[in-house]
């Protein structure tokens, strides 16, 4: 869950800084001197679109590390961290990517996988979720999350985030051209309610876009729950793990997603980057959703 979340707070943080300083630059003023050029902005909003993205990307394992104040395993000081990295060692071997850094840090009940590349990858488990959960169970959760790195979701989640960035793009600067025209009674150019309604527009159309995103996610989490599955011989570890987690407190969403309105509300289910567990738990069990169990 951070992982997407991570990475979706820095695409928006970085398209807001990319349109700041296009600004600067008066690239903008080029676009809409003679009137809005469409052909030329579409073009533009993929270049910035796709390079938010992919910026976001490769800054993931930092800004994870970082925000998540996670400890990379070099030297394993104890025996839990020593099972750790034998564990993360084998499931990558079977999975068919290079092994990974492995990372502890203190909090809740939670994990990540994340990394430009699936052979210099990141997988982070928390104290948390150490404390727990049985062996078993903390294996099938890391089985989960080495499989978003053997699916290489991380990279195609970052080209669907391309696709909808240059969408955002677009259509903040068309609706601020607009705005400025329309309401601003700018005669030449653009004048300030422009770049004004192209941020507001870009973040808000950001926070929306991401609801896509997080569609994506979900159906992504159910084949990671599958490729656990595969990687152990066996469902009832990670059905195991996941009625765990439904009886957790897990972690709470990071602040700069609290502040966008992303999680809690009637519309919590839009931008849920995870199914719900009896979902997922039934998708292992091939059956029903709706089933008991």
């Amino acid at each position: 869950m951070k992982r997407i979340f991570l990475l979706i707070a820095t695409n928006i943080a970085v398209m807001v800084v990319l349109s700041i300083v296009c600004s600067v630059l008066g690239v903008d003023r080029f676009l809409t001197a003679e009137g809005l050029n469409l052909t030329m902005l579409l073009a533009f909003s993929a270049v910035f679109g796709f390079g938010g993205a992919f910026i976001s990307l490769l800054m993931s394992k930092f800004i994870a590390k970082y925000s998540m104040g996670a400890r990379v395993i070099t030297a394993p000081q104890n025996d839990t961290e020593l099972w750790l990295v034998q564990t993360v060692t084998k499931l990558a071997q079977r999975a068919g990517v290079g092994m990974p850094e492995v990372a502890i840090y203190d909090g809740p009940p939670n994990a990540f996988a994340t990394g430009a590349r699936r052979d210099a990858s990141l997988v982070a488990v928390s104290t948390g979720l150490l404390q727990s959960m049985s062996r078993n169970e903390v294996e099938a959760v890391l089985g989960h999350e080495m499989a978003h790195v053997a699916n290489g979701d991380m990279v195609t989640l970052t080209l669907i985030q391309g696709v909808v960035n240059t969408f955002v793009f677009f259509l903040a600067r068309v609706i601020g051209f607009i705005v400025d025209k329309a309401i601003f009674r700018t005669e030449r150019g653009v004048g300030p309610g422009y770049m004004i309604t192209v941020i507001i527009c870009q973040i808000v159309l950001g926070i929306l876009a991401s609801a896509v995103v997080a569609w994506f996610s979900r159906q992504r989490e159910f084949r990671a729950d599958a490729g656990s599955a595969t990687y152990l011989g066996q469902p009832q570890s990670m059905i195991s793990a996941l009625r765990r987690l439904g009886g957790l407190e897990t972690a709470e969403l990071p602040e700069s997603m609290k502040a966008a309105g992303i999680a809690g509300g009637k519309l919590s289910s839009l931008f849920a980057t995870h199914p719900p567990i009896e979902e997922r738990i039934a998708a292992l069990q091939g059956r029903d959703p709706s089933a008991s169990f």
